[in-house]
């Protein structure tokens, strides 16, 4: 049975740093957690202080990677399925993010406008020898991406419909079903209930 341990914000921010940095070269960290556990948020925190150490360090919103409307809705626009397999773009993340990353020293910050369903015509960035990316979203672990460091900010079925907002409430069952398909597959789980009080998992 997975032990957990408890850790202050600050602690956990420096945890994931400290995984990031630990081999040399160009890295990826996947921070996975549905959106009430507001992975991009703690992405930008970890970003920052991987820029305050002297790594350059950047963040890719999962959302910045979502499929055209037309394919995300085509079943609905609130279908558990679709949600899961359909929604977001993950080979195109992992082919413009991960892979550029490795084999080109470059990135596609954003590909797609969830808000106006448009190309997001965003400019290829260029990656230094040491760049830290840091990808941050929901149902990011368990896909195979290529990560150097997988982080679960795990959310119990009642913090979800706590901490979700109302029109996205159909989304809990599909973020729950993905975590008990792909149990064991983060480097790090972290009990993220209460964000000013988490817990890391020993052991991984």
């Amino acid at each position: 049975m997975t032990s957990f341990r408890p850790v202050t914000p600050d602690a956990l921010v420096e945890l994931v740093v400290d995984r990031a940095t630990a081999e040399p070269g160009v890295r990826v960290v996947a921070i996975s957690g549905a959106d009430a556990a507001d992975p991009v948020g703690f992405a930008d925190r970890v970003s920052a202080r991987l820029r305050l150490s002297g790594r350059p360090a950047a963040v890719v919103s999962l959302h910045e990677y979502v499929r055209p409307a037309s394919l995300r809705f085509e079943h609905g626009h609130r279908d558990g399925y679709s949600y899961r397999t359909g929604w977001f773009d993950f080979p195109a993340l992992h082919r413009e993010v991960v892979v550029a990353l490795r084999e080109r020293q470059k990135w596609l910050p954003r590909l797609w406008d969830e808000s106006t369903d448009r190309s997001a015509r965003a400019s290829i960035l260029d990656a230094g020898p040491r760049q830290v990316l840091l990808l941050a979203g929901p149902m990011l672990h368990g896909r195979e991406l290529g990560t150097d460091v997988v982080v679960q900010l795990m959310l119990s079925a009642n913090a979800l419909r706590r901490r979700t907002s109302s029109d996205d409430l159909w989304t809990i069952d599909p973020l729950l079903a993905h975590d008990a398909a792909n149990d064991a597959a983060a480097d790090i789980v972290v009990r993220y209930d209460h964000p000013d009080r988490p817990a890391v998992s020993d052991g991984r």
